[in-house]
């Protein structure tokens, strides 16, 4: 089965483009969603997470409240990366769970992993290919505020915390401008999923 990691800034589009891959018939794997899992009671970081952050980030049914969470860990870097230490080696046991499953059901497929920091993890070298997602700064902030109804200054400090999307870019196999239409960048997906297959059926 073909590994595709597909990543990018924040608001860059990668969620348009993995329903994009899923509509022409690739297997995706959303790490964010493998993420709030791990949050859930039931999961393995929710835990460590009390542990760390105490029992302020809990609402009252006793469930994580992720943006509580996440005003903490945004505003301080150590936090957030120690937040990324009891969260990441989760969701690659997931993920790693889901490609066995995915590629025993269809070992010719393509799965695709969809994750915002795949570069800056080093998880990047388990894929046989990279796509990233890209846009303008402005189209960024634009975008985050409406769809997560956040201050520019918040914005601009979360992407402060990322990779700078020039450096995601050095480790693309594939790029996609998501600054034009949707039916542009549509179309643009569609040529990459032709070449992917092309791939998988020379591999």
């Amino acid at each position: 089965m073909l590994r595709v990691g597909l990543t990018g800034g924040y608001a860059t589009g990668k969620s348009f483009v993995a329903a994009e891959l899923e509509q022409l018939g690739c297997r995706l794997i959303y790490a964010d969603r493998l993420g709030h899992e791990t949050l859930l009671p039931s999961g393995e970081a929710y835990g460590p997470a009390i542990q760390l952050f105490g029992p302020g980030i809990l609402q009252s049914d006793g469930m994580i409240d992720r943006k509580a969470l996440g005003d903490i860990v945004f505003q301080n870097r150590v936090l957030l990366d120690r937040l990324t230490d009891l969260i990441h080696p989760a969701v690659f046991r997931l993920e790693e769970k889901l490609i066995g499953e995915y590629a025993a059901e269809d070992p010719l497929g393509i799965v695709v992993v969809e994750a915002a920091i795949l570069i800056e993890t080093g998880r990047y070298r388990d894929y046989d290919r990279i796509i990233v997602t890209y846009c303008s700064l402005e189209t960024q902030i634009a975008r985050a505020i409406k769809r997560d109804h956040v201050t520019r200054e918040q914005v601009l400090r979360r992407l402060g915390n990322q990779m700078p999307i020039e450096e995601n870019r050095r480790f693309a196999h594939y790029l996609v401008d998501t600054d034009h239409t949707k039916e542009d960048t549509a179309a643009s997906v569609r040529e990459i999923y032709l070449d992917l297959k092309q791939y998988a059926e020379r591999t």
